[in-house]
């Protein structure tokens, strides 16, 4: 078996054009998401669900109009979920301080420390992945990490 030290470097890949950098992020963060999903600690609850959960977590207590907004979908679909979520044990509804008509969403210990849990598996998981990257690698991620997040939270 030769020497992994002795054999020629891979050649250097030649610089995407913008069209096609945009579309390989698009491509692999898509993938990336969709295999992080995968590794929940609460199968029973959808991915939507964990999401409304971690902006909660977040963001800290909000109406189910300011969580369908925050969320990107229609305040009927929120309201399903938040019921949903209530439940479960996850959520609980209390009166709004100003305007008694509507509720305010918070989330309960129970989802507390699932989020955490869940949010430990990610971590160990992508953890593993970039143990496999070589150091040039993990400090040109390390450096676009800020930047994933600003796209990440543009309008």
């Amino acid at each position: 078996m030769p020497d992994p030290s002795r054999l020629p470097s891979p050649p250097a890949e030649a610089p995407l054009d913008d069209a096609a950098a945009v579309s390989a992020l698009r491509s692999a963060v898509m993938r990336l998401s969709r295999r992080l999903k995968h590794q929940r600690v609460d199968e029973s609850l959808s991915p939507t669900e964990m999401s409304v959960l971690g902006t909660l977590a977040g963001c800290g207590s909000a109406t189910p109009g300011e969580l369908a907004r925050k969320e990107h979908v229609q305040p009927p679909s929120m309201t399903r979920i938040v019921a949903l979520l209530e439940a479960k044990g996850l959520v609980r509804l209390e009166p709004h301080q100003e305007d008694r008509r509507q509720k305010v969403v918070s989330p309960t210990e129970r989802a507390e420390v699932m989020l955490e849990e869940s949010r430990r598996k990610r971590n160990a998981w992508l953890s593993e992945l970039v143990g496999q990257l070589s150091e040039d690698e993990w400090e040109t991620l390390r450096a676009a990490a800020p930047v994933l997040e600003k796209l990440a939270h543009m309008e």
